[in-house]
């Protein structure tokens, strides 16, 4: 399990909305999976909402998350590969997500899109997208309490937080896609993951060119 590093900046995310100008069900028929992106950035507080949709504290007294945990482990952790200008006001880099006090740090310095890219079979969305966002697991976490059922609840909990992150990208005007098809230890070679850290899934995002 990866440390906050105390000496990393600390980028605190704009609270995020809880209130949008789209309903649940207009979401729903807008959700499409999208592989075209445009090069304008994503804006802090449009990735404020979609991270806090996917692993953002939803009762602050018991930390509890935007997407159901068996047992509320949460074995899963969320970076964000942001190229250059891919976030207003963010730097091209690897940042990793802390729900608990809905902010970034830097993992890594630099545009790594196109090393992630080529981990993902070359996948041209990856590369041009302004940011993605990678999903991995800790699974033990929740094995350690459910045993090898455990790891079969692992990933449906991150197919909750894969579609909210559709939904939300949806009712913000915004576009994804689930990639599944990597190879998981070109994943971690190129994030610098940790080795028990199991990449699940990248969702590129970004408005449709």
């Amino acid at each position: 399990m990866p440390e906050i590093d105390s000496q990393a900046p600390v980028i605190r995310l704009p609270e995020p909305c809880l209130k949008g100008n789209l309903s649940l069900e207009e979401a729903i028929t807008r959700r499409r999976s999208v592989r075209s992106f445009s090069t304008e950035a994503v804006t802090p507080a449009q990735l404020s909402r979609v991270l806090w949709a996917a692993q953002g504290i939803t009762d602050m007294g018991r930390d509890l998350r935007a997407v159901p945990s068996a047992g509320a482990t949460y074995p899963l952790e969320v970076y964000v590969v942001c190229g250059q200008d891919g976030v207003a006001g963010i730097g091209a880099g690897v940042y990793r997500y802390h729900p608990a006090r809905h902010s970034l740090t830097l993992h890594l310095g630099g545009d790594f899109r196109a090393d992630l890219a080529r981990a993902a079979l070359s996948q041209g969305c990856v590369a041009r997208a302004p940011l993605t966002i990678v999903i991995g697991a800790y699974f033990t976490r929740t094995t350690r309490g459910y045993g090898q059922r455990g790891e079969m609840y692992v990933h449906i909990e991150v197919g909750h937080a894969g579609q909210n992150i559709y939904l939300q990208a949806a009712a913000l005007g915004l576009a994804t896609v689930a990639v599944g098809a990597f190879r998981d230890q070109a994943v971690r070679e190129a994030l610098h993951l940790e080795a028990d850290c199991q990449p699940l899934y990248l969702m590129p995002l970004g408005k449709t060119a």
